[in-house]
């Protein structure tokens, strides 16, 4: 029995076809998120990367902002429940999630049962997102994927004091002009949303094990940021992206075992 599972968020759009709420079929993540062809994009390269069709799926659920948008949908679940949900899946012993994603950041507080407990949300300001570092690699005229690469070389990290994105963007351009080295400024941007996010997580609780989650935790910059921030180590898994995206899926295997409906 294969299953779907699709988080439509602010900027990307993920899936997953899980096999028997078990084996992972096929995965797709498209840069182009709700109001956009991106799910549909993404559905499409899902099925074509598990060899399946549409008549294959059992059921799909979806998740993120996006899901009420997504009418080929048998159900929608909250895009908290399903990165708890996708988390526990992949680290049964992580107590605490941190989801950075294009828009906001979320900190999850999980029980021994992968349960979320508790949670904290930033969605009124762009730092400490994936959209603050979109904005500061446009400005340093880097590739997002090529920030981490420059963090690495920084001896001597730049301080970013500003907590507006629009501030902060001046204060880099006033350091670059300034002549502060590219590494050290880009070191300084990743620490600066580890600070921002560090914020939120110990307002939610730090219980180890700790784990990133969201389309950030793929920034090794950001990610050894916050574990110097927090003074923890901080789990890592190439599906970071995905675990919304699974644990739609895995709900959507509930839903057709139970034949309950799995609706938040």
């Amino acid at each position: 029995m294969y299953t779907l599972g699709i988080d439509i968020g602010s900027t990307t759009s993920k899936c997953i076809i899980l096999k028997d709420g078990t084996e992972i079929a096929g995965k797709s993540i498209v840069v182009a998120g709700t109001g956009t062809d991106g799910p549909h994009l993404a559905l499409e390269e899902v099925l074509k990367d598990a060899g399946l069709t549409r008549d294959d799926i059992a059921c799909t659920i979806a998740t993120g902002y996006g899901r009420k948008l997504f009418e080929e949908a048998e159900g929608e679940v909250s895009e908290l429940s399903c990165h708890a949900r996708g988390v526990h899946f992949v680290f049964p012993d992580v107590h605490t999630v941190i989801d950075i994603g294009g828009q906001d950041a979320k900190v999850l507080s999980l029980n021994e049962k992968g349960r979320m407990m508790n949670f904290v949300m930033n969605d009124k300001c762009a730092a400490g997102t994936g959209r603050f570092l979109d904005v500061m690699a446009n400005i340093l005229k880097l590739d997002i994927s090529q920030l981490e690469v420059e963090a690495a070389k920084s001896e001597n990290p730049a301080s970013i004091s500003s907590t507006c994105t629009v501030f902060a963007e001046s204060e880099v351009i006033s350091q670059l002009a300034a002549g502060t080295n590219l590494p050290d400024l880009v070191a300084g941007i990743c620490q600066s949303v580890a600070t921002r996010v560090a914020s939120l997580v110990r307002r939610a609780g730090v219980r180890e094990k700790v784990c990133m989650s969201g389309g950030v935790a793929r920034n090794a910059g950001v990610r050894n940021a916050m574990a110097k921030e927090l003074g923890v180590e901080i789990a890592y898994n190439d599906m970071a992206q995905l675990m919304g995206a699974l644990g739609a899926s895995l709900y959507a295997y509930d839903k057709i075992k139970s034949g309950e409906n799995t609706a938040q």
